[in-house]
């Protein structure tokens, strides 16, 4: 993982790719042995963010079936106002693909910084859990 005191361009990205989700704070409670915000509250908070935009799209109940390519590029402190954002990559007859990113704002103080992306899956579900049709229709999003 890179620091922030490191020169490496971690990433070409200097703007989110898609639409802010989600937006809250890393507290002290969501720290691992070392400091640093854990992995696993991060991850979470990128599912309720994808969670959120993918119910807007299936309008209704969905699951998370998958998450590919997690990528953990910098890590976030104590403090870090973390920000979701989410952009559809596709659609299918059950299931949400979307893209999304996690940067953070460090003493809300710019630059953004993307410190996470992963690629999320989600199914539309019906009241019995069973996949069922997502609408078509993306112009409500």
């Amino acid at each position: 993982m890179a620091t922030d005191n490191e020169q490496t361009h971690v990433s070409d990205n200097t703007m989110p790719r898609g639409d802010l989700c989600t937006r809250t704070l890393a507290m002290p409670a969501d720290t691992n042995p070392s400091g640093d915000i854990f992995g696993g509250w991060l991850m979470s908070q990128m599912d309720i963010a994808g969670g959120v935009l993918a119910s807007q799209i299936a309008e209704g109940r969905i699951a998370t079936v998958a998450v590919d390519g997690m990528t953990f590029l910098r890590p976030v402190y104590v403090g870090d106002t973390v920000c979701v954002y989410g952009d559809i990559e596709r659609i299918g007859n059950t299931s949400i693909v979307l893209h999304l990113e996690a940067w953070v704002l460090r003493r809300n103080q710019p630059p953004r910084i993307k410190v996470t992306e992963a690629t999320f899956t989600f199914v539309a579900i019906d009241a019995e859990g069973r996949p069922r049709p997502v609408r078509s229709d993306e112009a409500k999003v």
